[in-house]
């Protein structure tokens, strides 16, 4: 897992005020992780921009443009599963 050391740092600190604010443990693990791959992608430190700009031998802002469209997508994503945590609780609800 590539952020795993941000999840084993910033998850015992979080967790504690996400759950004194009513946010279910697995909800919190899913948003945690959606931020986590949005930020692996955005400047300055998204690792996997510069590796795909070394991998296809151009430049970081071509990349950068590229995946426009995807963070624009992946944003809405995270927006809907923050603000409406039964789309990302079903399955866990359905383990219940």
């Amino acid at each position: 897992m590539l952020y795993g050391s941000d999840i084993l740092i910033l998850a015992p600190i979080l967790l504690p005020i996400a759950e004194s604010i009513g946010v279910d443990p697995v909800h919190f693990g899913i948003i945690m992780v959606c931020n986590l791959a949005i930020g692996f992608i955005t400047p300055p430190l998204g690792m996997a921009l510069f590796v795909a700009a070394r991998v296809s031998n151009s430049k970081l802002e071509v990349v950068l443009k590229g995946i426009i469209p995807f963070l624009c997508i992946m944003i809405a994503c995270l927006m809907l599963i923050t603000y409406i945590p039964e789309i990302s609780m079903f399955l866990p609800n359905l383990m219940k």
